[in-house]
């Protein structure tokens, strides 16, 4: 046995080499981190998991701040056997309660600033709680996972792995308001980053800004383990902050992002060809990329952005030619490894030009979702397809068309929003009857979150009783009433309806 992932990642790399900038912010300095550092601080990482009784196959889940020692922590959790379990930032305790109580981690470690909040979860589940902060120098702590974590040496011997055991669980909303835990294996991850390395023409001398989030997949395992693999660089931001990236894009050869990221910057006064100047590839994912800012971002920058399809489950299946057009509206061709078909309701393909379901099958596809056997049986075919639940096409140029998304799966921000979940919440408010989610074009989100509710009350009611209830970016942004939702002659709601009463709602 190896460990494919964290041994997969390094293999090739100089120790030596600058891994990170990390630009300063107010009166903190910068710092840089090399890839020797990687070695040592996974290891002292690695060693206290041990010593905090993580063993291998036990998960480790963590809800903290953005910073490069929380990257450390993944690949620490990796090296110790165990499988890292990232938390949106935005969660709730209620949300948390769920995940813990579901993943049953041996460790849940947290921001300094909650953790009193969270005592009685972890009490609750029997689960060891650590405070996992921003590291800013040696004589401030950050937390007590770090101050066990200096006493530890700076070398462990990595646990081995088979490279169908697990690196990572991943949780995805589900449709029936139960979130589900996608898992994703050692071979998953390695083999998506050996993949997009080579499709995406990464070498040691990239230089990638980092400015997404590091508790899902686009920026913890597409952007992070893609860059490692090839021994390359990152500016490594908190956040996507317009200011700070119009600041460091000059220093950078490559950006990763989502739709907001590129809207946002068309905006900034000082987003400039001349900025741009050293880009060689820029990718947009997690959410549809207007066609419209794909054009007017190519008139102003010269760079005509690489758009792609990926899941939660799947990490990426498709992207647009790194050479040759990238097509505007669709998300390019199935990357070496991953079969994509497109197929009708009885599961049968369907002719180029039509629509239907995309189905997937590679090394990519992850191993089925946490505890959830029926599930995983049901989006899992037996001949090793997963049923993304996208609806899409094949152009005449085989490009591929994302058209639509089954279960009503609503993209903000570059995050995955599953009404059923929202619309549980609301129908629990005193008052309400019933209620209906949708997703309505925004021009900086891509999609904004509408409720339409039937009962008792009034907008800012609503809004104010969700706001301890759901993270942020699961809320809406707007709430309207009406007497009666529409419905077929089965009974069902028509959130088509519902979708194009409001599809200028936002724009």
């Amino acid at each position: 046995m190896t460990n494919t992932l964290f041994d997969g990642l390094f293999a090739d790399v100089k120790p030596e080499r600058a891994f990170a900038e990390i630009p300063g912010e107010g009166d903190v300095p910068s710092r840089w981190y090399t890839y020797a550092h990687i070695e040592q601080v996974t290891a002292r990482f690695a060693a206290t998991l041990a010593a905090r009784g993580v063993k291998p196959g036990d998960r480790v889940a963590a809800q903290i701040p953005k910073s490069i020692e929380a990257l450390m922590l993944y690949l620490a959790t990796v090296r110790a056997g165990a499988i890292f379990l990232p938390l949106n930032t935005a969660y709730t305790a209620a949300e948390v309660d769920y995940f813990i109580g579901d993943a049953e981690p041996k460790l849940f470690l947290c921001d300094p600033k909650s953790l009193d909040g969270y005592i009685g979860i972890a009490e609750k589940y029997r689960v060891h709680l650590d405070s996992f902060g921003v590291w800013r120098s040696p004589e401030v702590s950050a937390g007590t996972f770090f101050d066990f974590a200096e006493t530890q040496a700076g070398t462990f011997d990595t646990v081995p792995r088979d490279p169908e055991d697990l690196a990572a669980i991943l949780y995805t909303s589900g449709t029936t308001g139960r979130s589900k835990g996608a898992m994703l294996s050692h071979k998953n991850l390695l083999s998506n980053a050996e993949t997009l390395a080579r499709e995406w023409r990464f070498t040691e001398d990239d230089v990638l800004l980092h400015a997404l989030p590091i508790y899902h997949t686009h920026g913890l395992f597409v952007a992070s383990n893609t860059l490692m693999k090839t021994g390359g660089q990152m500016i490594f931001m908190s956040k996507f902050d317009a200011d700070a990236v119009v600041k460091n894009l000059p220093n950078a050869t490559s950006m990763m992002g989502v739709p907001t990221f590129y809207t946002r910057l068309l905006a900034h006064y000082g987003f400039t060809k001349q900025v741009t100047e050293h880009m060689r590839l820029f990718t947009s994912g997690s959410a549809p990329l207007l066609a419209e800012t794909h054009r007017e971002f190519e008139a102003r920058t010269g760079h005509r952005i690489l758009e792609r399809y990926g899941m939660t489950e799947t990490n990426m299946n498709t992207s647009n030619p790194y050479d040759g057009e990238r097509r505007a509206g669709t998300v390019g061709f199935p990357l070496p490894g991953v079969a994509l078909r497109i197929v009708d309701e009885n599961a049968q393909p369907v002719t180029q030009g039509e629509i239907g379901t995309i189905e997937v099958r590679g090394d990519n596809v992850c191993q089925g979702y946490w505890q959830m056997p029926e599930k995983t049986k049901e989006e899992m075919r037996e001949d090793g397809f997963f049923i993304t639940g996208d609806l899409g096409m094949e152009d005449e140029d085989g490009y591929v068309v994302i058209v639509g998304r089954g279960k009503d799966l609503i993209i903000t921000g570059g995050f995955n929003v599953y009404p059923k979940e929202i619309e549980g919440v609301i129908d629990d408010l005193p008052g309400v009857t019933e209620s209906a989610v949708i997703g309505a074009p925004h021009p900086d989100f891509g999609e904004g979150v509408v409720a339409v509710v039937v009962g008792e009350g009034d907008e800012d009611a609503i809004l104010s009783a969700l706001a301890d209830k759901l993270a942020k970016f699961k809320q809406p942004k707007r709430v309207f009433f009406i007497d009666a939702l529409p419905r077929n002659t089965m009974g069902k709601v028509q959130k088509n309806v519902l979708r194009d009463e409001h599809k200028d709602l936002f724009v």
